[in-house]
Order: structure tokens, then C-alpha cells, then sequence
């Protein structure tokens, strides 16, 4: 079924307009009578189509219920900036893998360094792309890209989250399966870039509160390593 994001809805009055209203008329060759989802905060509406005009569609509400695709818990990818193309992916995958958030962030060993206004001209382009992975793979919600964030704002953030790991292929860290998330809510990663990280900023991110885990002892891409650890956190969270 066609699924549609809305970041309001009236269920009384439910209408899809725009790009959304274009793709069903247009595209999709759309009739009344048949079934769409309009997905809104995590909830989805199943809908009936009432009526097609040029620029607006018309449903009828028939059912609504929490979207069975979206996670338990809340997770947070804090991701090293890498080159676009594998960001891109990074953000593709990790929406399909139940994300809610992307933060792309600043770190010493970066290769890749855009400056904040170069990379807000690149959030569109990346939103759309969390957006039709989204629909894609039966999302309840398009995980937020944020802007480009500093390594300081990185560590402020993770003080908000029940548990965050950090991926450092070091000494001193435990198997990612090993790590209790029982009863959390909110869930943070991060990972480095093509790089890696800095060993001091794996201390400052350990003393904000972060555990420092490992994924085995071979080296993962940077591309590799959020999907690796996206799918050992829902599965540990039971969510896979």
C-alpha cells in the first residue's frame, strides 16, 4: 500500500496536496476507491481515496494504529562525516534499520570537511533520501538529518540519551553484544569517518557517559560499520 508523510493531520479531514497529491494522480494512476497509509508521528492512518482533483486528494479514514515498523527505542547514529556518496548510504541504510535520527558530526580525522553552510545546501537532498527510505521499507516516521554538529555538541547531546556506544577498534572496549540495553528508551552510536577516531576524542566521549565497544576484530568501512551496528542494537533491543 502507498504510503504518504504528513506532519499534521486532521482525521476528520484528511487530504494529501503537492508532490504527495501529483505522485497519486499522476504516477501512480490512483482511482477512488482505492487504499493508501498517511503516515503521521509514528501513527498510521489507513485511508480510502474519496476524491482526485489536480493538486489535491480526498480520503476517508478507515483505520489507525501505531506503525508496527518503528523501533521500541529511540536511536540516535552520530556519524564522523565521511564522503557524500557513502553518507548518502549511511542515511538510506540507517533509516531502513529503524534510525530516528542522523547527526552528522565534525571530528579530528575527518577527510571530508564541509562547512556548516556548504553542508545545509546538501539537507534537502539527504532528507529526501532518508524520506523515500522511509516509505520504502514501512517507516511511522523519516528519521531527522540534522545539520552539520562539533564534536563538543556531540558530547552535550549523548547527556540527553539513555545509553550511547562509541565504535573504536582499540584496546580497551567490549563486544557490542555484551552491552545492557534492558529497559532504555533512547539509544546513541557513533562512528567514526574514514579516519577513524582520535584517541582523546574516545576519552571525552567515555567520560561523558558512553561505553566503548568493538564489532570483532576485523576493521569495518565506515559505510559498514553504522549497518553492522544498527542491526546488533534492534536485534539486542528486540527489534529484529
Amino acid at each position: 500500500m502507498p504510503r504518504f508523510f504528513v506532519n499534521d493531520i486532521t482525521e476528520n479531514d484528511i487530504f494529501l496536496t503537492g508532490e504527495n497529491a501529483r505522485h497519486i494522480g499522476r504516477s501512480l494512476r490512483m482511482r477512488p476507491g482505492e487504499a493508501v497509509t498517511v503516515c503521521c508521528g509514528g501513527i498510521d492512518y489507513d485511508c480510502q481515496i474519496r476524491r482526485i482533483t489536480e493538486d489535491s486528494v480526498y480520503l476517508d479514514l478507515v483505520n489507525k494504529h501505531p506503525c508496527e515498523a518503528e523501533p521500541s527505542v529511540e536511536v540516535t547514529l552520530f556519524q564522523a562525516v565521511p564522503k557524500l556518496d557513502k553518507l548518502e548510504y549511511i542515511i538510506q541504510k540507517s533509516t531502513e534499520l529503524g534510525a530516528a535520527r542522523v547527526v552528522p558530526i565534525l571530528t579530528k580525522r575527518c577527510i571530508s570537511r564541509p562547512s556548516e553552510k556548504d553542508f545545509a545546501k546538501k539537507l534537502p537532498r539527504l532528507a529526501k533520501i532518508a524520506e523515500e527510505a522511509a516509505k520504502q521499507s514501512g517507516r511511522g516516521r523519516i528519521p531527522e538529518i540534522t545539520p552539520i554538529a562539533s564534536f563538543s555538541q556531540c558530547l552535550e547531546m549523548i547527556k540527553e540519551i539513555d545509553k550511547t556506544v562509541i565504535l573504536y577498534e582499540g584496546e580497551g572496549g567490549k563486544p557490542f553484544g555484551t552491552v545492557d540495553f534492558d529497559g532504555i528508551k533512547s539509544a546513541g552510536i557513533i562512528i567514526g569517518s574514514e579516519g577513524g577516531f582520535d584517541i582523546s576524542e574516545v576519552e571525552k566521549v567515555v567520560f561523558a557517559g558512553a561505553e566503548r565497544v568493538w564489532l570483532g576484530k576485523r576493521i569495518l568501512r565506515c559505510e559498514t560499520a553504522p549497518i553492522s551496528a544498527l542491526s546488533i542494537l534492534m536485534f539486542l533491543t528486540k527489534n529484529m
